[in-house]
This record gives C-alpha cells, sequence and structure tokens, in this order.
C-alpha cells in the first residue's frame, strides 16, 4: 500500500508537472517592445523662444545742462504730449549768464561805434594829408575786429538763452512716462555725460518681443510667421504676434549662438507691460494631413541582442560551429549601427536625410526600414517616403529597461 501511495503522489507530480509546461509553452511571449501606430493627421511644428516685451519706440530724456530741479510736471504713468513741460532746472544761474552775454554784447557794440567813427575821421584826415596811410589800415583792422566781436559776443548770448530755454524740459514725443529717475531737490549734472531723467514709450499698444533662437532653428525663421505666447501675469490667455524682423547680429554665449528675432505684438487692451516675459512659439510650418510616425520611434536604438534574436543569441554562447549561425551572427552585426553613429541617421539620398525606424518581425526581432522625413514636433513627425504605411505599428521603445551589466 505504501509503495501504492507513493507511485499515486508521483504520478500527480508528473501530470501536473506536464500540465504546466504545457501551460507555460502555449501561453504568448511577454513582448519586447512598445508600439505605436502610423496614423493621418495635422502636423504643426514650432521653434520656442523666450523674450521680455518692450514698447516699440522708447525715448531717453535728458538734460543738456546742469542744476537743481525746481519743480516736477511728470510722474510714473502720466501720459505726456509732445513739448508738455516735465520738469524745470532753477534757471538763477543761467538767467545770470545770459544777463552777462547781453552785457558783453552791448560793450562789443560800443568799441564797433567808436572804432567805426575813428575810421571815417581817419580817411578824412588821410585825405587832408594830416594822417598817414598806415593809420588809416590800422583803423581798417580796429574795425573789423570791433565787427567780429559783436558776432562772438551775439553768439555768447544765443547760447545763454538757449541754455536758459533748456532748463525747462519738455516731452519730445506723445508718450507715456514708464521711467523716472529724478525728483525734485536733486542736482543735475551734465558735465561729462547726459543724465537720464525719464523713459518715455510712444504708444503701449504696439509692442515688441525680442527673442534669442538657436542658430539651428534661424533656417526656419521668416517674416510674418505666427508667434504665439503667453506670459505669467495672464496664464489663462495666448496671446499672438509675427515675426517682424531677423536681426544678422550673431551673439556668442560660451559657444552657443543665438539670433534676434523680433515678434511685431498688437496690444489694443494695453494688458501687456513693458518687460514681461513672454513664453513663444515661432509657427514656422503647418500641414492639415499627412502621414504621421511618433517623433519618439526615430529615437528608438535597438541593443545588439535584440537585432540577432533570442536563439542566434543562445547559439552564440553555445557553440560557433554551424555556419547558419555565423552567417546570422555577422548579418545581425552588420545591421548594428557604428560607432560614429547616432543610430538614427543613416544616409542622405536626394539631398534629404534618411532616418531608420523599426517594426517588430518575426520572434519579436526588430525590422529595419529606411524613411526620409518632413516637418516635426515632440509627439508626431510627418513621413514622407517609406515602405511603411498607416496602421503599421513601429517601436516606440524597449517594454522593459536594459539589464545593467
Amino acid at each position: 500500500m505504501k509503495r501504492s501511495a507513493i507511485g499515486l503522489v508521483l504520478l500527480g507530480i508528473a501530470v501536473g508537472g506536464a500540465a504546466l509546461w504545457k501551460q507555460r509553452s502555449d501561453a504568448p511571449e511577454k513582448p519586447k517592445f512598445r508600439t505605436a501606430a502610423l496614423d493621418e493627421g495635422p502636423i504643426t511644428q514650432v521653434v520656442l523662444a523666450t523674450g521680455a516685451l518692450q514698447p516699440v519706440i522708447t525715448v531717453t530724456v535728458g538734460t543738456q545742462v546742469s542744476g537743481t530741479v525746481l519743480e516736477r510736471k511728470a510722474d510714473f504713468n502720466d501720459r505726456v504730449k509732445k513739448g508738455q513741460v516735465l520738469l524745470r532746472l532753477d534757471p538763477a544761474n543761467l538767467d545770470a549768464r545770459v544777463r552777462q552775454a547781453r552785457a558783453q554784447l552791448a560793450v562789443a557794440q560800443a568799441a564797433h561805434v567808436l572804432a567805426s567813427s575813428s575810421f571815417e575821421r581817419n580817411q578824412k584826415l588821410v585825405v587832408a594829408g594830416f594822417v598817414s596811410s598806415l593809420t588809416l589800415d590800422q583803423g581798417r583792422r580796429e574795425v573789423d575786429a570791433a565787427v567780429a566781436n559783436v558776432d562772438l559776443a551775439r553768439a555768447q548770448v544765443a547760447s545763454a538763452e538757449t541754455d536758459l530755454a533748456n532748463s525747462v524740459i519738455r516731452a519730445p514725443i506723445d508718450g507715456i512716462v514708464i521711467r523716472r529717475n529724478i525728483d525734485v531737490g536733486q542736482t543735475v549734472a551734465a558735465s561729462f555725460q547726459t543724465p537720464e531723467l525719464y523713459l518715455l514709450a510712444k504708444d503701449l499698444r504696439e509692442m515688441v518681443i525680442q527673442t534669442s533662437v538657436s542658430e539651428a532653428d534661424v533656417g526656419l525663421i521668416k517674416s510674418g510667421q505666427i508667434v504665439r505666447f503667453s506670459v505669467d501675469a495672464y496664464p489663462e490667455r495666448e496671446f499672438e504676434g509675427t515675426v517682424g524682423q531677423f536681426r544678422l547680429n550673431a551673439t556668442n554665449t560660451q559657444g552657443v549662438v543665438t539670433y534676434t528675432i523680433i515678434v511685431n505684438v498688437a496690444n489694443p487692451e494695453e494688458l501687456l507691460k513693458p518687460g514681461m516675459t513672454a513664453q513663444a512659439r515661432i509657427v514656422v510650418a503647418t500641414k492639415d494631413r499627412v502621414v504621421r510616425i511618433p517623433t519618439a520611434a526615430l529615437r528608438f536604438r535597438p541593443d545588439e541582442d535584440s537585432l540577432k534574436g533570442k536563439d542566434v543569441a543562445k547559439a552564440e554562447t553555445k557553440d560557433d560551429s554551424k555556419a547558419e549561425d555565423k552567417s546570422a551572427s555577422k548579418g545581425a552585426t552588420a545591421d548594428i549601427a557604428r560607432a560614429d553613429d547616432d543610430g538614427v541617421l543613416t544616409s542622405i539620398k536626394g539631398g534629404k536625410k534618411v532616418y531608420r525606424l523599426y517594426t517588430v518581425g518575426e520572434k519579436q526581432v526588430p525590422t529595419k526600414h529606411d524613411a526620409t522625413i518632413g516637418i516635426s514636433n515632440t509627439r508626431f513627425t510627418e513621413l514622407i517616403t517609406s515602405d511603411l504605411k498607416v496602421g503599421d505599428l513601429v517601436i516606440t521603445r524597449s517594454a522593459e529597461p536594459p539589464v545593467k551589466k
């Protein structure tokens, strides 16, 4: 009875093991790759940029004369008209200079009258023979010098009067005050450089964004392209502008070359303020209906074992004697990208870069497909030429992370 019981137990274990082995062998193999299907739809390609909002025209108001601020007529955010008084400097010293210059003009004019009278008298005396010609020539020189002194004195009067007029600072344009750097009682010194008293913006209903774009993207930028942007002050809103100017003046910062792009922005509600940071997206291309592949599929690169397949890999580790295994190994190795290849770009055909896509083949071995692409964004890329069609599944990444050696 003991032997019969042991036999029955062994028989049950054998039957259960066989059933379990059959179940595992019949179960489908676990997928090794994540895939996505090709489809048709729209694609919009954009270039990302960050910049600051600025008025189209800004004018710095300074002064050509020195003095103490006596009166201030404009403050921050005030709207001013051309010629409107912004501030006045103390005119005491300048007024004294005007009076001094006028007095010097009077002295010069008196000297001119005296020199002219002496010259006319000497002309009569020369005719009578009482004065020599040399004395007459000296008299003529004194008259010419007196005329020059009068002209000099008049110029000094004009300069002093101009400085006195410049003590009243006026708005050069119609605009709004966005910065004020002066207050009543402060001393303005215009000896070495012009002081900046006010900064006026001509019109805040028209603004610009000055952005920096990498040299890799400037080939896509053209005037008139739509620009969508947002600002932190209004996170729920999206604003629009257009590319107005591409400036050729490049900036090199630590080896990174960028170019300045000027974006024109309409601001009829004046919601946008000078200095706001704009997160911009320049729309460089849009297509309504194209064959699309997931952009992640262009970045996928299978490892060596995946390209060889499970059976080939096992055969290589056990024995290299069979010719079929050797040829399979050589073929798989030849399919692997070179060390200096990024795993995506393979060649150039007809002036276009040829990229490599992979689909899942027999025994889950990746099958390569060459393709040329068009516009692209972070999600989708336009497929131009390939042996793939809509509905085909391309590999986007491995289902499991690679095992660390």
